[in-house]
């Protein structure tokens, strides 16, 4: 299923955990055990989930450690297929290739 315009899990984080729960970024960061401004740039969209990042949120906050990842990766390709151009990107021919192995 194509998602159109996932948006950075630090948004999702944002509007998901800490506007709802009504808890700080620096309250998150502190049972995350990373620094305040590690967190604060993950929410803001600045930086991307890292393997580490993705089993610390799953512990603190829930959700499989994949799926955090899967957020970040779904985020990190629409933004590069918006901006990639694969105009003289070229296709190998597969098909051709299998006859001359046979």
């Amino acid at each position: 299923m194509k998602m159109y315009n996932p948006p950075h899990p630090g948004e999702f984080i944002k509007e998901v955990y800490l506007e709802p729960l009504e808890i700080s970024y620096r309250k998150v960061a502190d049972m995350l055990k990373v620094a305040p401004s590690t967190f604060n740039r993950l929410i803001n969209g600045q930086s991307n989930i890292s393997s580490e990042m993705a089993l610390r949120l799953s512990k603190t906050l829930g959700r499989s450690p994949e799926s955090w990842l899967i957020m970040q990766n779904k985020y990190n390709l629409w933004q590069t297929k918006k901006n990639l151009n694969l105009e003289k990107v070229e296709k190998l021919d597969i098909k051709s290739r299998k006859k001359h192995y046979a």
